[in-house]
């Protein structure tokens, strides 16, 4: 994950932008084809797909306004009037729910990454949009790495034993502690966030990981899956693989945009 994030960042902000644009595709995509869907709906998700393109170009201009309503306002009032005009009611309310909250998932959360890409670069003077991007996507692949190792060699009490049994107390804590000292190091060459601010974030990161983590899980284990997909050989589907970021790139955009945007 972080090899495919470097290549695509490296090339320029553009290609950047497409690939995680791409990415946010891929997630909706194996969504989509998890979750029941009513016949006469499904021609509607034409406009799911097309809502990507858009999002990811407000975010492509830095136009922070449309960003933030397009998806949860505006998208969020138009699919269940599109529906309702259709005239079939039956299952119109989880139509409505699960199309909405995948939407959030897939399309308007990770689309941060986007955000923080183009934004970041007159916010942070020491590395750009670029060392922000990187900050999160590798401080949050590395806090699922820490949290399964920990769990793997210490772990004894569940946290969620019907939601994933293999999340413990000890790796979660353990995982959060050695992401917030990874983030307190790498903080300042990549971000204008000083040791401490970056060991905040790193706390901000570990957490919503671990909660995007467990949220997914849940969702798997609402329809009785064990993947979301079979892309990636042996490791399930794109989502499988973004879970921890559903979470830690919104997360992590409105803490660095809170306090050290303009």
């Amino acid at each position: 994950m972080i090899g495919a994030f470097t290549i695509a960042i490296a090339v320029n902000q553009t290609v950047a932008i497409v690939f995680l644009a791409f990415i946010s595709f891929l997630a909706l995509k194996e969504y989509l084809s998890l979750i029941p869907t009513r016949r006469i709906d499904r021609g509607l998700l034409l406009f799911a797909y097309l809502a990507i393109p858009l999002q990811y170009y407000w975010a492509a201009i830095d136009w922070y306004g449309m960003f933030i309503v397009f998806v949860p306002v505006w998208l969020f009032l138009f699919f269940p009037a599109l529906m309702a005009l259709r005239g079939d009611t039956r299952g119109f309310l989880r139509a409505v729910g699960t199309l909405s909250w995948g939407l959030m998932l897939t399309v308007f959360a990770l689309s941060h990454m986007a955000m923080l890409l183009v934004s970041g670069n007159t916010a942070n003077p020491v590395a750009g949009g670029v060392g922000l991007l990187f900050f999160l996507v590798v401080l949050t692949q590395f806090n699922d790495v820490a949290q399964f190792t920990w769990g793997k060699l210490f772990g004894r009490h569940k946290v969620t034993p019907t939601v994933s049994r293999k999340k413990t107390w000890e790796g979660l804590i353990g995982g959060v502690l050695t992401t917030v000292a990874m983030a307190a190091v790498v903080g300042p060459y990549l971000t204008p966030m000083d040791i401490w601010w970056s060991a905040m974030a790193g706390a901000v990161l570990g957490i919503a990981g671990f909660l995007g983590d467990i949220t997914l899980s849940a969702v798997k284990r609402d329809l009785g899956v064990k993947d979301t997909g079979g892309l990636i050989p042996g490791h399930g589907g794109i989502l499988d693989r973004v879970d921890s970021l559903t979470y830690a790139a919104p997360a992590f955009f409105h803490f660095f945009r809170f306090f050290f945007m303009p």
